[in-house]
């Protein structure tokens, strides 16, 4: 309950303060490449529940790989942007109110993904509500250039990555508290601030 009712105060807030930040950002998209300020994708969220999550777009509307690797071109310049500053997470504190994620939680992957966890990690990972940031999220902060780096992106997610994340995830879940969800917040924000200063 404490963790729900922090989530819900933190998201409301957010909302609140970032709205004229939000609808810049979303003009900034819509003028920058044709298409809907907003991406959304079906994720696995909590006990395995389908939910649709939102993030600002950053990538041409059109058909691709599932993972991002590198310098992506369908990558569009506000996107560049974005992804490096991670503001394109922002529209996910919606999600949170609404009670699909958390503020600190899991990534919430892909069904194709979801599929290939092992069942005890499944379990554990999925027993949570996903969140916007978790240490898996800190330790992979490069992945797409880990992955540009790979001779077989999608392999390498597959059989290296994911199952990483996986383990990091589920050592989460398995002791997460309200105390523990502060200190990986304020790990990522300074994170953030670190590449902006950067």
């Amino acid at each position: 309950m404490a963790k729900r009712l922090f989530d819900v105060i933190c998201s409301v807030l957010g909302l609140l303060l970032l709205s004229p930040l939000l609808l810049l950002i979303a003009g900034w998209v819509k003028l920058d490449s044709p298409g809907p300020a907003l991406f959304r994708q079906t994720r696995i969220g909590r006990f395995g529940v389908p939910f649709t999550i939102h993030k600002f777009r950053t990538m041409r509307a059109e058909p691709g790989a599932a993972i991002t690797v590198g310098d992506d071109p369908r990558i569009t310049r506000s996107g560049r942007v974005l992804r490096a500053s991670k503001l394109d997470e922002l529209p996910q504190l919606w999600d949170v109110l609404r009670g699909a994620m958390s503020l600190v939680g899991p990534r919430p992957e892909l069904a194709r993904y979801v599929d290939i966890y092992p069942t005890e990690l499944r379990q554990r990972v999925l027993a949570v509500r996903p969140g916007i940031t978790d240490p898996a999220s800190l330790a992979f902060s490069n992945e797409a250039d880990l992955l540009a780096a790979a001779a077989d992106p999608e392999r390498e997610y597959r059989e290296v990555v994911l199952p990483a994340k996986l383990k990091l995830s589920a050592a989460y879940a398995a002791h997460a508290s309200l105390a523990t969800d502060v200190r990986l917040i304020l790990s990522t924000l300074a994170r953030l601030f670190g590449t902006a200063r950067g």
